[in-house]
């Protein structure tokens, strides 16, 4: 019975011991070799496969010009295979790395990229999704990555789409900011409305947002009874825009004209 075992066991060893290992077909491909291929995978949108030969090349030879692209084409395929996090953490770790490197201003455009990408549907879902639950980082995230590009880099050929981009991203911001100030309004929280809207006024004052903040300060301040405040937002209003819906109408003397206005 032992003898049987023991039979078995070696038999066993042996199976093991000759079963295949997984064969590695870039064991003795050099570093351009690799960047080559990967460089290939990547613009054939074989992403993860591109990421893995970049990854590859990286930590089989970590020194030179190879390895050093391979971070900032690794940060791209990450991009384009709809993994913003991995892209911006790539982005982040090239421009610790390598904050001198003659393409750095690509890694800011690309983490700008990134961010924006994970939230460019901020507009769009204005009217489909309460504003309140919308997490606005990534559009800050973005506006600050382009912000620093821009600035940094006045003369980067990325520079003109990044000021763009942050013009969107700033009217964006301030939607948000507007439609949390319309939500605390519909439901009589009128202080946290207009120090919302106001917030908005201050921080984006070129924002089209700010006509319906305005009008949100009007009715907030005249529903606490702070006379003043709400003149001095009308008089805001109607002076910046004069052909909002919320500056016309027929006044009545009982029940003023602005008090009909649907927030």
């Amino acid at each position: 019975m032992k003898r049987s075992l023991l039979v078995l066991l070696l038999v066993g060893l042996v199976g093991c011991s000759s079963t295949p290992t997984t064969n590695d077909e870039t064991k003795n491909w050099s570093a351009q070799k690799i960047y080559s291929e990967a460089k290939s995978m990547l613009n054939s949108g074989s992403y993860e496969k591109s990421i893995k030969l970049f990854e590859t090349l990286e930590a089989r030879y970590p020194y030179g010009r190879y390895a050093q692209q391979a971070q900032l084409e690794v940060a791209y395929a990450y991009y384009k295979d709809n993994e913003p996090v991995s892209a911006v953490a790539a982005c982040d770790r090239f421009i610790k790395l390598h904050p001198n490197h003659p393409n750095v201003d690509y890694a800011y455009y690309l983490k700008g990229l990134a961010n924006f990408t994970e939230d460019q549907s901020l507009f769009a879902r204005i009217a489909d999704q309460d504003m309140t639950e919308r997490d606005p980082r990534s559009a800050s995230s973005s506006f600050e990555s382009f912000r620093e590009l821009s600035t940094r880099f006045p003369d980067s050929k990325y520079t003109p789409d990044a000021i763009a981009r942050m013009k969107y991203l700033v009217d964006a911001l301030a939607w948000h900011e507007v439609h949390v100030a319309q939500y605390y309004y519909k439901r009589g929280a009128y202080v946290a409305a207009a120090n919302r809207a106001q917030y908005a006024l201050i921080h984006y004052p070129q924002a089209p947002a700010n006509e319906l903040g305005l009008a949100i300060m009007v009715r907030s301040y005249d529903a606490m009874g702070t006379n003043d405040l709400r003149d001095d937002a009308l008089r805001v209003l109607q002076k910046n825009f004069p052909t909002s819906k919320y500056v016309s109408g027929n006044f009545d003397r009982k029940k003023p004209w602005w008090r009909f206005w649907e927030l």
